[in-house]
């Protein structure tokens, strides 16, 4: 039974998350849906990361078994055939291992958040960045981001409904610089925290403001409270941008 791997682009704002509903549009329900149209076999998806409401990927992994053996060009045009009404690309497809898994296999995921500080409103990215009329400081957002960096209790930016056993984890990247008219921040760990990356966006959001001191960021993270969090920044600017795999380069689109 072939395996096949599959990297993702969507906007997430018409759907309700990934993971399939029964009453609500998700992406694994389109997914899923486009691999029975093609091959008409009722395939499950599995994923490298659960996105929520209304965020992004970038390059979201995905894998899923088929009885019958496609060319993985055949595939990816196929799926992108049936998918032509939805906010979801194939970009690339290609067959795996037999073990190979989306979600327990992937070492690293990093995110991309974009900000719009101007004052006036977007309206071609408008669901797509996170826009704040006040002018933001990068500098200082990355100054104090950098406190967020190593293996730390998260509590403060654990989300109340978290599952996660542990609130500890191991943050290997946190950057925020200035493009062009966006603050853009990335963050790259093996795993997060629900809601981790929007709590974290929208502390360092108050850092960039001015509201808070650059070192306020270092002092609520050492607190582990959840009430002590700036607001939690909306999913729009969120992006899933890449899956990292040990030993596996990501399969690029053609």
């Amino acid at each position: 039974m072939p395996r096949y791997r599959l990297t993702v682009e969507y906007d997430g704002g018409p759907y309700k998350g990934f993971q399939l509903q029964d009453d609500a549009p998700t992406v694994q329900g389109a997914l899923e849906r486009a691999i029975h149209g093609f091959s008409s076999e009722e395939a499950r998806v599995f994923v490298a990361g659960r996105t929520d409401a209304g965020v992004h990927a970038l390059a979201q992994v995905i894998h899923f078994d088929l009885m019958r053996e496609w060319a993985t060009d055949v595939v990816r045009d196929a799926l992108n055939a049936h998918l032509r009404d939805e906010r979801i690309s194939i970009l690339a497809a290609e067959q795996a291992a037999d073990d190979f898994h989306a979600r327990f296999q992937a070492t690293g995921r990093r995110y991309l958040y974009r900000i719009l500080d101007r004052r006036s409103p977007p309206a071609v990215e408008r669901g797509r960045v996170w826009w704040v009329k006040t002018a933001l400081d990068a500098d200082a957002m990355n100054a104090a981001a950098q406190s967020l960096v190593g293996r730390h209790d998260f509590t403060t930016f654990r989300d109340a409904h978290c599952q996660a056993k542990s609130p500890v984890k191991t943050l290997d990247e946190a950057r925020v610089w200035r493009e062009g008219g966006e603050v853009h921040l990335a963050f790259a760990s093996r795993s997060f925290l629900h809601r981790q990356v929007r709590s974290m966006a929208g502390s360092l959001a108050e850092v960039g403001s001015g509201r808070r001191p650059t070192e306020w960021l270092g002092e609520i993270l050492a607190a582990a409270d959840r009430k002590l969090c700036g607001p939690v920044a909306p999913p729009d600017g969120l992006y899933l941008a890449e899956v990292i795999y040990e030993g596996a380069a990501s399969i690029s689109p053609r």
